[in-house]
């Protein structure tokens, strides 16, 4: 799976204005029903209902929120960098400034585990999260999400 599989150029945003966990939650939940043709509130409900069952800020200033929806066709990812980090109750207790939304379809299976996992490895790289944080704008941040498959092949 790659990288490219799951973002399109539109669907990363730099800069995202949110002052909280709720409201970065409802930001990519509107980018998403914008790009997905699904449910606003549905995507939202979604999300509340995985964090309610733990938080998915994975540390290092990284949250990685996901789920799944039955009406949607293939997965989609959503990147987001933060203007202002926030509180995300984080394992780690800091604050997150860099969000990776995944969807998926219900019968995803082990293609949805196979994105988090993709997703996941990609953001655990200290040195790609460096450049994320201080990338140009959306264009550039899409290149390095991109990009780092090109360099691993």
């Amino acid at each position: 799976m790659e990288m490219s599989d799951l973002l399109q150029p539109k669907s990363v945003v730099a800069g995202l204005r949110v002052t909280s966990k709720k409201q970065v939650l409802q930001e990519l939940a509107k980018h998403a029903a914008e790009l997905t043709g699904t449910s606003e509130r549905r995507i939202f409900e979604t999300l509340l209902e995985r964090e309610r069952l733990g938080t998915t800020g994975v540390g290092n200033g990284i949250a990685i929120p996901h789920g799944k929806l039955s009406d949607l066709k293939r997965l989609c990812g959503y990147f987001a960098r933060l203007e202002k980090p926030i509180d995300f109750e984080a394992i780690d207790e800091q604050p997150v400034d860099l969000v990776f939304l995944l969807l998926a379809p219900e019968t995803a299976g082990a293609d949805h585990l196979k994105a988090l996992a993709r997703v996941s490895r990609l953001l655990r790289d200290a040195s790609t999260c460096e450049k994320l944080r201080g990338a140009k704008g959306a264009d550039g941040l899409y290149m390095l999400l991109t990009q780092s498959e090109a360099q691993a092949a």
